[in-house]
């Protein structure tokens, strides 16, 4: 992890120097408490501290590092990214989540702790206000919201002069309905008693700009019109929370910041979290990167995020929480990758073609799949990429040969099996059957097939051991030049009537280049010369075709081939 780079303290100062700036969009990272909740998303306590090392590289401005009081456990995962981030240069906000109860308060100011001296340490407590969800989470509680408003001005208070930094979330404030004007109060309260976020979560991800005057963002407007009234000194942070049940995370979050008073928005990597998950904060990050100037081209919104770091911590999250889609807009495996003929020829001359953005402005790279809708380009791309020869005037025929390979692989091939393809393709000895007998010592060896451009049979005999494969060696030497054994083995792939014998070759030619070669067939004579002869083919294909020193020694390295 880079925690003191050149890079890094550039993107520091310039957070530093704009944190007041209306247009700074902080980036509030909940993927440790949000989307550790989902099912299947858990880890363990190393993975969290290096999903926490991950978010300070990418440079979230709040890292929710879970819910402490839930468990001893969850408690110390939060002290110890606590304790591990208080070493860094670059520090970001560190939340924690609890419910609007005194003990709850009181663990999560402890777990927090290290962190108070560098005023980064940040209580996060919320109460659920859509009347549905307080019935069922508040039970009597709920009719009693005068107590509910006492509690929430005094909880605020306590953890303030405790050094934390509070948030305060109406949870369910998407379907608030009649309790608007409570809603007013608990915000009231939650400001009052020192808080200085505000969120507003779309919590159960059915929101939508055509409900009109009912969308939380029109209403989160309304709160912040009346509580800039009421508190003019004071500078609010409004933030937004939402979840992805009709695939409206990202929109809404976007909306709450462009047409609402937004100037947080709270997310997890890769869309994860509850039920459908939250907003991808990879997507709400690129999305303000490449389309703020068209709402203000003069003072456009900005993150202080160092994006080139998205493709790593989204990766991470793939691997060690959830699966990330192929298709995953912006860091997906496929949203980079192109299969289609016309595609790879445009991208090839510019790769910005078919691309909205440059994906290396988040760790990435273009890549090519070959598949049945590829062309001679793309081949031709690979071949070269890997250090041989493909002249445009064979292009088109080496593209069909490998398709020809694999005509069932609809899902297109890698870039090793189109290798193994091409080198089918150079290779100069295609042996159609093997054909051998011993008698008195002595070997009769025929190849029938094409050698070196010969099509038909060539016959050749050698006495003592290992005569049908000196045979054979002898007959290629006349056409390729001298050659040695360096090493030969083979073995059973089973036992029974029905097994194979696999057989490995190592060859070098008369510059001691080396070469495996391995194949495998019922007759372990057979097999021998077949691996031999798909040295000799590798050697030949290297020799004639590498265009660097690098592709010839890779060509040394063993390639299964087809038997």
């Amino acid at each position: 992890m880079n925690t003191n780079g050149d890079k890094n303290d550039s993107v520091m100062k310039s957070a530093n120097e704009t944190v007041n700036n209306s247009r700074h969009v902080k980036i509030f990272d909940t993927t440790l408490r949000d989307g550790q909740q989902c099912p299947g998303a858990g880890m363990s306590i190393e993975q969290n501290l290096q999903y926490a090392r991950l978010a300070c590289d990418l440079r979230v401005d709040v890292l929710e590092a879970g819910f402490p009081s839930a468990s001893d456990l969850d408690f110390q995962i939060v002290r110890t990214i606590c304790e591990d981030i208080a070493g860094y240069d670059y520090k970001p906000t560190v939340a924690g989540l609890c419910q609007l109860r005194e003990e709850q308060i009181i663990r999560t100011v402890e777990s927090l702790q290290p962190l108070v001296q560098y005023k980064k340490a940040r209580l996060h407590t919320y109460v659920p206000v859509d009347p549905e969800l307080m019935h069922a989470s508040l039970g009597k509680l709920a009719d009693d919201k005068g107590r509910i408003v006492e509690d929430l001005y005094r909880l605020t208070k306590m953890a303030v002069d405790n050094g934390m930094e509070v948030q305060f979330s109406p949870e369910g404030y998407s379907r608030v309905g009649g309790n608007f004007d409570f809603v007013t109060e608990l915000i009231r309260a939650a400001i009052e008693g020192g808080a200085v976020v505000i969120n507003c979560p779309d919590t159960i991800g059915g929101a939508a700009i055509w409900e009109g005057e009912e969308y939380f963002v029109r209403k989160m407007s309304k709160h912040a019109a009346i509580m800039k009234a009421e508190f003019p000194e004071r500078e609010i942070t409004w933030s937004v929370h939402c979840h992805n049940d009709f695939g409206l995370a990202v929109q809404n979050s976007i909306n709450a910041v462009v047409d609402g008073p937004c100037t947080q928005i709270e997310g997890c990597i890769n869309g994860i979290g509850e039920r459908a998950g939250n907003a991808a904060l990879e997507q709400c990050i690129m999305i303000l990167k490449h389309f703020s100037q068209s709402v203000d081209k003069d003072d456009p919104y900005f993150t202080t995020i160092v994006t080139d770091k998205l493709q790593e911590i989204s990766d991470f999250v793939g691997h060690n929480m959830l699966p990330r889609q192929p298709h995953w807009p912006v860091s997906g495996d496929n949203a980079a990758k192109h299969s289609s003929g016309g595609h790879t020829n445009a991208i090839l001359k510019n790769p910005m073609a078919y691309q909205p953005f440059d994906p290396s402005d988040i760790g990435k790279e273009i890549t090519f799949l070959f598949g049945p809708l590829s062309g001679g380009n793309h081949a031709k791309s690979i071949i070269e990429a890997a250090g041989y020869k493909c002249d445009d005037s064979e292009k088109a025929e080496i593209a069909q040969y490998i398709k020809n390979q694999y005509p069932q692989r609809r899902k297109g091939i890698t870039d090793s099996e189109l290798m193994d393809s091409y080198m089918i393709f150079r290779s100069p000895i295609a042996i159609d059957a093997v054909e051998y007998s011993k008698q008195s010592g002595k070997a009769t060896v025929k190849l029938i097939g094409t050698i070196f451009g010969e099509a038909g049979t060539i016959e050749e005999e050698s006495a003592g051991k290992d005569s049908a494969l000196a045979a054979v060696k002898s007959a290629l030497e006349k056409r390729f030049g001298a050659i040695q054994i360096l090493n030969h083995r083979s073995h059973s792939d089973s036992v029974g009537i029905d097994a194979r014998s696999i057989s490995e070759i190592m060859i070098a030619d008369s510059e001691n280049n080396q070469y495996m070669g391995k194949a495998s067939d019922h007759d372990i004579e057979i097999s021998a010369i077949k691996a031999f002869i798909d040295a000799v083919n590798k050697a030949y294909v290297c020799r004639t075709y590498a265009t660097t020193q690098e592709s010839r020694e890779k060509a040394a390295k063993p390639r299964l081939s087809v038997a």
